[in-house]
């Protein structure tokens, strides 16, 4: 009876303090509240990496295409098609965790997190077969769902944040983890929460470069069960060595944030080379001019 006198009375001080706290702390957003749920102290494997590729051919096609078709392409824009080719040459990483054994995705999809509200809230945009569309789509599908987010008429969004903002972290905690599971594990859909199969694919882009940045790296979020984290950096006039002589050329730089457990160092080393090779050459990786000269012939012309 003294042992669970003593069980109870601590299960109560501490849920007293927990409440305690929580009335004496500041107003938490969603996504704080959402951010301080998912995080404890690190203990898995993870490998950092950081890519610095001249971006000098990239931005002449990216030039050619808006001159040729009127399509503006960004850097996050050739940075999915990049990351997707690189992913299509790397399937071991185009995978997820299901009951400690590793299945393959059926598509190179990924997930691009958009900034809403101001910036005080970031929402997932997910965009299917990367590898085999090009950029010019990309950004096509990207500017749509970032319109429809930041006018708050996704649906799912809503449904995902209305949750959010209702439950304190200690429910938040549990439901991200079974939420996460449940979709991003066993490809199962919570309508209720707005949360689709696979809902960030196999990996998470995002950028920090309009935000005058040069590199980060993303943390890992548990509840995201990706194994690949991408940070789009900012493109800055650098000194490097061409031909044995020094010129200043611009340098995009990319950093990642890889799950050791899906992928090794050749691994990596083969996704680094067919990303670089995208910017390196776009013409030879990338269809935006011909789909899209294609398509104007196809337009109807006007008498």
């Amino acid at each position: 009876n003294m042992f669970l006198t003593l069980i109870l009375g601590g299960l109560f001080g501490w849920l007293f303090c927990y409440v305690y706290m929580g009335m004496r702390a500041p107003f938490q957003s969603a996504r704080r509240k959402l951010m301080v749920a998912s995080w404890s102290a690190p203990s898995s494997g993870e490998i950092y990496g950081v890519l610095e590729i001249d971006f000098s051919n990239a931005q002449r096609y990216m030039d050619r295409v808006l001159k040729e078709t009127g399509q503006k392409l960004t850097v996050t824009h050739m940075a999915i098609k990049a990351i997707g080719t690189g992913i299509a040459h790397c399937p071991s990483i185009n995978s997820y965790l299901c009951m400690d054994r590793i299945f393959a995705h059926k598509s190179v999809d990924i997930g691009c997190l958009v900034a809403i509200d101001g910036g005080k809230n970031l929402a997932n945009a997910k965009i299917c077969n990367v590898d085999k569309i090009p950029a010019s789509e990309i950004a096509d599908i990207l500017r749509a769902k970032a319109d429809t987010l930041r006018k708050g008429k996704d649906a799912d969004f809503q449904k995902t944040n209305d949750t959010l903002k209702q439950l304190p972290v200690l429910i938040i905690r549990p439901l991200t983890m079974l939420a996460g599971y449940l979709s991003s594990a066993l490809g199962l859909s919570i309508p209720a929460m707005g949360v689709r199969p696979f809902p960030f694919g196999g990996c998470l882009v995002t950028s920090v470069g309009m935000l005058g940045l040069e590199q980060a790296f993303a943390p890992f979020t548990p509840f995201c069960r990706v194994p690949l984290l991408v940070m789009v950096g900012g493109v800055r006039d650098k000194p490097v060595v061409v031909d044995g002589k020094i010129e200043i050329r611009p340098i995009l730089t990319i950093t990642a944030t890889i799950d050791h457990r899906f992928v090794d160092g050749s691994q990596a080393a083969n996704l680094a080379k067919y990303t670089r090779a995208v910017f390196e050459e776009p013409e030879k990786y990338d269809d935006s001019l011909k789909v899209l000269k294609k398509k104007d012939e196809k337009a109807p012309k006007e008498e």
